[in-house]
Formats: structure tokens, C-alpha cells, sequence
């Protein structure tokens, strides 16, 4: 699942799609429908897809997208049935293609349809504080409460028997059973995605939402972003602690303990049973393993596998760390 929330403007005739982002190279079928642009992994043979980097060699390869946005070093990874469109820059052309498909993705204007909860539905079925406010298309379960201040904009849905807590700010969401959101967290907002420009720098549309699994706990004034174009993931039974960001696009595994001020850059995945110290920080497009421990304080900017106990940085092997500063 992508985002169920914003609206696909789609189809597109291809030649429309190659004359925006001004490709001039001969192409076959032009006058072909696209239907969407998705993931390398998701993409369908109706959707054109982007790879920009080799760390995603496995899932080009067997992608079942016609087209793809990609460069002419990596176009020979692609399968036959996947026509490359080279490219000098592959993400800048994503996002002028996403934006084609999901044009209210781009900005995050303040929710301007909310209503007191007084006036909604959820007025006696949710016990609730004051000042707050509700958007259209929200469910909320049953035996649920929300603190003073808050605000559900658009497109969320919350299980049951969770607890939003005061000042916290949620959009674009989904919520299991048993969540707890400790108060001033802000929850599906776009992610940092954009591209340097003199004239103005341009904007990375972010079309996917925030999952959060069942009994999971996001502690005070925490930032979880929306994906980009997958979701950002919160695995069962995860517990994070105050002030922790979650950039766009992660994926959090099962039963993780993540301390205070811990920082993750886009797209990285945890496996289940991780820890991690107070002050981590978590670099971008890594691959962190099952049952690994990081002292806190540390730099992760390379794979950890499975097991494994690390610190310092750039995060290194627990004992060799110990041995170099005795």
C-alpha cells in the first residue's frame, strides 16, 4: 500500500510524461497510457518506475515496471521487458513525474476543513480535552482519548484503544490498536526532500503515509514523516522514546527500543529487536539487521548485520570500540 489518500491525476500518455521532464530521445510507444508512478518494487506494467542507485540492483532487476527513469550506467541492470529513459538526473526527474500524478502531494498547507470535535461524531465517542480540532476522512476507534490542543488533520484513521496526546499534530496516517502518541508529536507531515536550485529549489512530492503498528509508543515531541514514495513503517510492539525523528521512507521492524534524540536519515530499514542509545544517529539507505544493539552517541553510515553490538563513529564492532578507548 502506497497512500490511499491522495488523488491520482493519472493516466498520462508517455509522450506527455518525456515532454515534462524534456526528453528528446526516440522512444518506442509513446502514445502508451502510464497509470502511476511507483517504487521499483510495486511498479506494475501499467506504471513507470526510477533506480538511481546500485544499492537497489536486486529489486531493478526483476522490476515489473515498462518504464524507468534511470541513468545509461545503470540502465543495463534492468530487465528486458523495462525500457530505460537515461537520464542526467534521476530524481529530479522522479519528482517532476510524481508531481504530473500527485499534485496535492507537494505542499502541507494547514488543513483548512478541520471542526471542533464537538461538532463531529466523535464528540461522545471519543474521550477528549479541549481546542480539538478534526479534518475530513478521519476514523477513530473505539476506546480512544486525545489531549488538549491536538489536531487530526485529513486522512488519518486511529485503532482502538489508543491515546493521542495533547499538542500533537497527525495527517496522512495509519494507526493500529493500542498506540500511544505522547504529547507534541507531529506524524505524517512531508518529509526533507528537495533539490539544491538557485532559482528556487524544487520540492520532492511525497505521496506515501505513516504506518504505525499495533502497541506501539512515540514518545514526546517526536517527528515521524510520510514517505516519499513508499511509506514510513513502525513495527509492532516498538517503543520510541522523546525527540526522536524518523525521516521519510524508513521502515522501523518489531519490539524496537529507540532512546531519546535519535535521528534517522530517509530510507533506512531496522529489523526486529534493535536498540538503540540516546543521541544515535542513523544514516540514510542502510540496512540495519535483527537483534543489533547501538550504544549511544554513535554514527551508523554503513550496514550493520544481524547480532551485532556496535559503537562510536563511525559505528564499529562493541569490543573493538572498548579496546581503543581504554
Amino acid at each position: 500500500m502506497i497512500n490511499p489518500f491522495f488523488e491520482n491525476k493519472g493516466p498520462f500518455k508517455f509522450n506527455e510524461i518525456l515532454t515534462n521532464i524534456n526528453f528528446t530521445n526516440k522512444i518506442k510507444d509513446i502514445d502508451t497510457n502510464i497509470s502511476d508512478i511507483k517504487d521499483l518494487v510495486n511498479a506494475t506494467n501499467k506504471d513507470i518506475t526510477f533506480f538511481h542507485s546500485k544499492k537497489y540492483e536486486n529489486v531493478a532487476s526483476s522490476t515489473k515496471a515498462s518504464y524507468c527513469i534511470t541513468t545509461k550506467q545503470l540502465s543495463g541492470v534492468l530487465p528486458k521487458n523495462c525500457e530505460p529513459i537515461e537520464v542526467n538526473n534521476v530524481l529530479v526527474s522522479t519528482a517532476i513525474i510524481t508531481q504530473m500524478f500527485y499534485p496535492d502531494s507537494v505542499t502541507d498547507d494547514f488543513d483548512s476543513h478541520t471542526l471542533n470535535i464537538e461538532k463531529t461524531s466523535f464528540n461522545n465517542s471519543v474521550n477528549h480535552g479541549q481546542n480539538i480540532l478534526i479534518g475530513k476522512n478521519v476514523k477513530i476507534g473505539a476506546n480512544c482519548s486525545i489531549g488538549h490542543n491536538t489536531i487530526i488533520e485529513s486522512n488519518v484513521v486511529i485503532g482502538d484503544n489508543c491515546s493521542i496526546g495533547s499538542n500533537v499534530i497527525i495527517r496522512n496516517t495509519l494507526i493500529k490498536n493500542n498506540v500511544s502518541i505522547l504529547d507534541g508529536c507531529v506524524i505524517g507531515k512531508k518529509g526533507f526532500g528537495f533539490f539544491p536550485n538557485k532559482d528556487g529549489n524544487i520540492r520532492y512530492p511525497h505521496i506515501g503515509i505513516v504506518i504505525i503498528e499495533d502497541n506501539c509508543e512515540i514518545g514526546c515531541g517526536s517527528t515521524i514523516d510520510r514517505g516519499s514514495l513508499s511509506n514510513t513503517i513502525i513495527g509492532k510492539n516498538t517503543f520510541i522514546d522523546n525527540q526522536v525523528h524518523i525521516a521519510h521512507n524508513n521502515k522501523i521492524g518489531e519490539n524496537c527500543i529507540i532512546a531519546g534524540q535519535v535521528g534517522f536519515a530517509g530510507s533506512s530499514s531496522l529489523g526486529n529487536n534493535v536498540m538503540i542509545g540516546g543521541q544515535a544517529g542513523i544514516s540514510g539507505h542502510l540496512k540495519v539487521g535483527n537483534n543489533v544493539q547501538i550504544g549511544g552517541g554513535s554514527g551508523v553510515i554503513k550496514d550493520i548485520p544481524e547480532n551485532s553490538k556496535v559503537m562510536g563513529y563511525p559505528a564499529k564492532d562493541l569490543k573493538r570500540f572498548i579496546k581503543e578507548n581504554k
